[in-house]
Order: C-alpha cells, then sequence, then structure tokens
C-alpha cells in the first residue's frame, strides 16, 4: 500500500516569476452593475406585463374606455344620434349600417345608448371605489395604528354598520332622495368601504412593529408620518388589489339597482336599465338585451382578470415562481 501511495503521487511543478504577475483587473469595471436595477413599481409592471391574461383584461377595459367616450361622439358626427333620439318609424330595427346595435321600442339607437350606459357604469363604479378607497384608509389605518380600545370601538362599529342589509340600506337612501348619479355613488359608498378598512387594518397591524417602524418612532416620527410615509405605502400592494376588485361590485350594484328602476332616470340610458327595458320583447329582438348584456359581463370580467393580475404582481412570495 505505501509503495501504491509513493507511486501515485505526483511531483509539485516549480514556481516561476510568471505565477506571481497581478492579473490585470480594472477595479471600476469590476464595480459596475451590469444588470439594470428595478424600482418596485417597475419589478410590478414586469410582471404585469409578463401575465397575457390580466394584459387581455387591462386592453380590454382601455378599450371599453376609449369607446365610452369616443363612441357616441362619433355616431352623432356620423347619423345625428344621441342617447334620446327617437325615430318611431324605426323602432325595434335589427343591427344595420344605420343602426350598428339596432334600436329600441323608442326607435333610439342602441349604440349610442349602449355606450353611454358604459360610460355611466365606469363612472359610478370608479368613484364609489375612490370613496371606499379613502375612507376604508384613513378609517382602517386608524384602526391598525392605534389598537386597543380604539380598535374595538371603532370595529364594532364597522361590524356594525356591516351587519345591516346592505341593499335595504341602498333602496331606502334612494327612495328617500331623488335618484340621480350622485345618489346611487353615495348609497354604494355608506357600508362599500368597511371591506377596504379590515384590509387597511390588518395590513397596518402586521406592519407597525417592524424594525424600520420602530426605528423611526425612535427619531421622533409623529403619526402621520409614520402612517403616511411607511405604513400605508408598505401596505399598497393588498389596497390596490382590493380597489381593483371594488370596481366591478359597484358597476354591478348600480346595473342592478337601474334594473329595478332606482338608478338614473330616463332619458339618461344605464346598462341595467337599458336590460329591464329589453325584457318585454327579448325573444322577438334579442338584441335590446344582448348588446348591454354583454358589455356588462365583459366588464366586470376584465376587471377581476385585472385584479388577479395585480395581485400575482404586488404579491412579494411570487417572485422566485
Amino acid at each position: 500500500m505505501a509503495n501504491e501511495n509513493k507511486a501515485n503521487k505526483q511531483p509539485m511543478p516549480a514556481l516561476t516569476a510568471a505565477d506571481f504577475e497581478p492579473v490585470n483587473i480594472n477595479e471600476r469595471e469590476s464595480e459596475v452593475i451590469k444588470r439594470e436595477s428595478l424600482t418596485a413599481w417597475r419589478d410590478t409592471w414586469e410582471r404585469l406585463r409578463s401575465n397575457k391574461v390580466a394584459m387581455s383584461g387591462l386592453m380590454a377595459l382601455v378599450l371599453i374606455i376609449l369607446a365610452s367616450i369616443f363612441a357616441p361622439m362619433i355616431s352623432y358626427w356620423v347619423h345625428g344620434y344621441d342617447y334620446q333620439t327617437n325615430d318611431l318609424l324605426a323602432t325595434n330595427q335589427p343591427p344595420s349600417s344605420l343602426h350598428w346595435f339596432g334600436t329600441d321600442d323608442l326607435g333610439r339607437d342602441m349604440f349610442v345608448r349602449t355606450w353611454s350606459g358604459a360610460r355611466i357604469s365606469l363612472i359610478v363604479g370608479v368613484a364609489a371605489a375612490l370613496i371606499d378607497l379613502l375612507i376604508g384608509v384613513i378609517y382602517g389605518g386608524i384602526m391598525g395604528y392605534f389598537g386597543g380600545r380604539v380598535d374595538t370601538i371603532m370595529n364594532k362599529f364597522s361590524e356594525i354598520l356591516y351587519a345591516i342589509p346592505y341593499l335595504l340600506v341602498t333602496i331606502l337612501l334612494l327612495v328617500v332622495f331623488e335618484p340621480s348619479l350622485g345618489t346611487i355613488i353615495l348609497a354604494l359608498t355608506i357600508t362599500g368601504w368597511i371591506n377596504m378598512s379590515w384590509i387597511v387594518r390588518g395590513e397596518i397591524m402586521k406592519l407597525k412593529n417592524r424594525e424600520y417602524v420602530l426605528a423611526s418612532r425612535s427619531m421622533g416620527a409623529g403619526t402621520g408620518r409614520l402612517l403616511f410615509r411607511h405604513l400605508l405605502p408598505n401596505a399598497s400592494g393588498p389596497i390596490i388589489v382590493t380597489l381593483t376588485l371594488s370596481v366591478p361590485s359597484a358597476i354591478f350594484a348600480e346595473s342592478f339597482l337601474s334594473f329595478l328602476g332606482l338608478g338614473v332616470q330616463a332619458p339618461i340610458s344605464s346598462l341595467g336599465s337599458m336590460v329591464e327595458n329589453a325584457l318585454t320583447g327579448w325573444m322577438y329582438y334579442p338584441w335590446r338585451m344582448l348588446f348591454p348584456a354583454v358589455l356588462i359581463s365583459v366588464i366586470m370580467l376584465a376587471f377581476n382578470l385585472l385584479g388577479d393580475g395585480l395581485r400575482d404582481a404586488l404579491d412579494p412570495s411570487l417572485k422566485n415562481k
């Protein structure tokens, strides 16, 4: 065995002066960051852009918003129709080159009325969601930051308010006040902010004891600075996702109220009221129900797809998956 080990040993090569020459390395070039640095929002956008389903929802929303703004204008310039112009000699006409979505029982152009109704639905949905965001962030931020008795009292109040039937409160408010766009938005936001406040409360309670918050508090930061500079920006992911998913809920609620006759009143068009008007003759004139019903479905589906994509893009736990 000893002889075999001696035979396997290789003699070390002799070292020369060339082995001790310094390697030619440019220190400045070695410290250059080769990969482009991404901010948090840029990284979120890159992840969202790679999600084809979410991007298809975003593109659909962009097209619907543009169509709801410009389609009635184009129809008025081309044919002279608006949402209340009627022609009793052209009632219940099928889709044609003159009336692209057909006409209703009063001879009104369905193309203009459908896109005008989509505009109303989008305005109500976005406005209600933004008001829910404002109230929910403030209310939930106070609950989560102060905790203790303040959190208990405020949380019990929101639970009591949430226990009241949402539809009953909305209908009573619309019966007491004259139905209008502002009344509908107010009715939708009476209890619509509660879910947002609970989301914000949970995120603030999870973040308020982190090291960077404690360090900022030890340096003299006040409540407002801690909330709006440290806590809420780090809770922006769930807030944005909740905001995105609350828009289709508000749109559906507005369409449902308009379907019941409690939404915007004639001659203003609404997708829900158009579906209700089409019920009487939908078997004979299906286009009167088809276009507004499909548009409501597409709007809600697009917002939900975008919300799911934002949730995946803003979730840090999914970055390495």
